[in-house]
């Protein structure tokens, strides 16, 4: 069999899977805390081929390739632009870190989109329903409430001339952010590659801080987007010309075979 069908195959295979992730950036284009995907390739196992060499002569070794693959699917945490919402619930993480979450099915998970409510019992909840994993209750009397940049929480209640320090918000975050799993909503998992996440202060060993009354951005970039489109495109459009080309050479070899029987 001609290995280059087989080749062609895993270009247009894995190109695909790029299309199809720059689709899914471009369409999060707008999507507050997105982080774009990226994908990795790699390629396949060499196969050795055993070349003809003249007589007295040593047979000569030769590598042949067979593909790539993808290796593995990362988000990208670069930062996006930090938009002002004026909201004292929406908070923007400026550097590194994650709020840690209470999925509404009991898994902690992380994430960066600080659009926050507040739930019948003063507790801080993503829009979505998750529970951010601090413990801060704001009284239903609260007037107002405060968060600093190094995360602390503090609220005005009547008869009570200074403001009441609820607590401090502390930020995860991991050895290797890109290693975490993007499971939708906004929400990433610890996975083997992360590691697990350690705490800090906000400000604090790596953390970012906290910007009360802004957003985080997506990430995501038009121009470099439409570029890297434009590249898979051309890709998959020559591995599909590869897989028209080595079928055209198998059917005349296989006429050659019909021809001389």
């Amino acid at each position: 069999m001609i290995d280059s069908l087989y080749i062609g195959a895993t270009g247009l295979n894995t190109q695909q899977v790029r299309i199809d992730t720059i689709a899914n950036n471009v369409s999060n284009v707008n999507t507050t805390a997105f982080k774009k995907g990226r994908v990795a390739f790699a390629d396949i196992f060499y196969r050795r081929l055993n070349t003809a060499t003249p007589v007295n002569l040593e047979a000569q070794s030769t590598q042949v390739g067979l593909g790539t693959a993808i290796s593995r699917t990362d988000s990208v945490f670069s930062a996006g632009d930090i938009v002002q919402t004026n909201n004292p619930l929406d908070l923007a993480i400026q550097g590194g870190g994650f709020f840690e979450v209470r999925s509404t099915g009991g898994e902690t998970v992380y994430s960066r989109l600080g659009s926050l409510r507040l739930n019948t019992d003063g507790e801080l909840q993503t829009q979505n329903g998750d529970l951010l994993a601090s413990s801060v209750r704001v009284p239903p009397d609260a007037t107002s409430i405060t968060v600093s940049r190094g995360g602390e929480i503090s609220v005005v209640v009547p008869n009570q001339r200074d403001p009441v320090v609820l607590g401090t918000l502390e930020l995860a975050n991991f050895v290797n952010p890109e290693g975490v799993r993007a499971i939708g909503g906004g929400l990433y998992a610890a996975t083997e590659s992360s590691g697990q996440p350690y705490f800090a202060a906000p400000g604090e060993n790596g953390a970012g801080t906290i910007s009360q009354g802004f957003l985080e951005s997506s990430n995501v970039d038009l121009t470099t987007e439409l570029i890297d489109l434009v590249v898979a495109q051309r890709a998959y459009q020559l591995n599909s010309r590869i897989v028209q080309i080595s079928d055209q050479i198998l059917s005349t070899i296989a006429n050659l075979r019909q021809s001389q029987g």
